[in-house]
């Protein structure tokens, strides 16, 4: 295993909005993961009232859940988490490696949104990242995921117009699978307002719904349900999983 600094250091570096946390907060503003989060909980596990959130990021959800959860939130980036701690105070934010963490704390919910999940390759390092979950976890608690249950195959390049600080942005999108490794490669030209370019490559394992389930199931977590938020199960290529701590 790489160490943490080496590990956010690469991340940061092949990641336009992690070397930007402004520009991350901006580009992630209309993200939904807390509502989808709150609406879980409340549906399984109504009682909770602490959370963890790993592969937190500036915050942005953290601020959101901890209206109503006692929260601490875990990334690998330090420039991320220094700009929560300026940008939400009020926050407890942490550097840490989902791999290895241990707060010393059990809680009623243990979340893992934006992908973070997918940012681990390693067959043995996404188990010791489950164990990280079930070391975090009270007995009944409830485990949130974010992640891709399937691949984007499309080869042909998309292009989208993205809010920045700075004005809109046309940002191009080309997407490169392999099967073998599991990884999803998404490649990024960004044309800002100013005439400035910049590209980024972003490689995410792809988890099967039911190797997913596998992992979970290692340290003692069932899987309850995995749905897309689209309102018609599970569709599409993303998926939020369910799954609460039985113990072992």
């Amino acid at each position: 295993m790489t160490s943490l600094n080496t590990e956010a250091e690469h991340v940061e570096a092949t990641n336009l909005l992690y070397r930007d946390p402004v520009l991350y907060d901006v580009v992630q503003s209309g993200s939904t993961s807390a509502g989808m989060c709150q609406n879980l909980i409340e549906l399984h596990r109504p009682d909770a009232r602490t959370l963890v959130d790993f592969g937190c990021g500036t915050g942005r959800d953290l601020e959101i859940l901890a209206k109503r959860f006692e929260c601490i939130g875990v990334d690998l980036q330090p420039g991320m988490v220094d700009h929560a701690h300026q940008a939400r105070p009020g926050l407890d934010i942490r550097t840490g490696d989902m791999r290895t963490a241990r707060l010393g704390k059990r809680m009623d919910v243990v979340t893992c949104m934006g992908n973070s999940l997918a940012y681990v390759h390693d067959n043995e390092e996404i188990s010791q990242v489950f164990t990280t979950f079930a070391a975090h976890a009270r007995p009944g608690a409830l485990l949130v995921l974010c992640s891709p249950v399937a691949p984007i195959t499309r080869t042909e390049p998309t292009t989208a117009t993205v809010d920045t600080p700075t004005g809109p942005a046309t940002v191009t999108i080309r997407h490169e699978w392999d099967l073998r490794t599991q990884i999803n490669t998404m490649h990024r030209h960004w044309a800002f307002p100013s005439g400035a370019e910049a590209r980024d490559e972003i490689r995410r394992r792809v988890l099967f719904p039911r190797e997913l389930e596998r992992y979970a199931e290692g340290p003692g977590f069932r899987v309850l349900d995995m749905l897309d938020g689209t309102g018609a199960g599970l569709t599409g290529p993303t998926a939020y999983t369910v799954a609460r701590y039985t113990g072992r």
